[in-house]
């Protein structure tokens, strides 16, 4: 005859186990929160210039030239990769940082999607840390947009800082 073998299951491994999903659960929860884009693009070929909200007419807003916009040229790149097939709707918001500075920075900026309207659908922020002098960091974040067709993608504030 032969011996089976028990395998016991101590009480704590259980309890360690449990305890671990909510904190995976909210940590990936802070995880979206600080970079969940919901963006959109105004372009057919899913790429938006990085541009500043305007309140009024194209006319009305002048366009700042390259000496004007100092950190602002970093942002190489921002604009909609539209991934979705089959039916599902998978929208990412992709971007491009080169360091143009003398110092390892740090980059936050807003930005929001609107509509043919001039109606805000969605909005977030993207926080790139300790890219150095000279280097390029490329990024990407799901988003939450269903259909980017006819939205515009607006950058409403960037900041570079001197990282530590």
């Amino acid at each position: 005859m032969k011996k089976m073998r028990v395998c016991r299951v101590s009480r704590r491994s259980v309890m360690n186990r449990r305890a671990s999903s909510p904190v995976i659960a909210v940590a990936a929860a802070i995880g979206l929160a600080f970079g969940t884009a919901c963006t959109a693009d105004g372009g057919a070929d899913g790429n938006a210039e990085p541009s500043q909200e305007s309140s009024g007419s194209p006319k009305d807003t002048p366009k700042a030239t390259p000496s004007e916009k100092g950190e602002r040229e970093d942002l190489v790149s921002f604009r909609l990769d539209d991934r979705s097939q089959a039916g599902i709707s998978d929208v990412w918001v992709v971007w491009t940082i080169k360091n143009n500075s003398s110092k390892k920075s740090t980059y936050t900026w807003d930005w929001e999607a609107v509509d043919s309207a001039g109606t805000r659908v969605a909005n977030s922020t993207e926080f790139v840390t300790d890219v150095q002098p000279g280097q390029t960091s490329k990024g990407e974040m799901v988003t939450v947009i269903k259909d980017a067709d006819g939205l515009k993608l607006n950058v409403t504030s960037f900041n570079r800082m001197a990282a530590p």
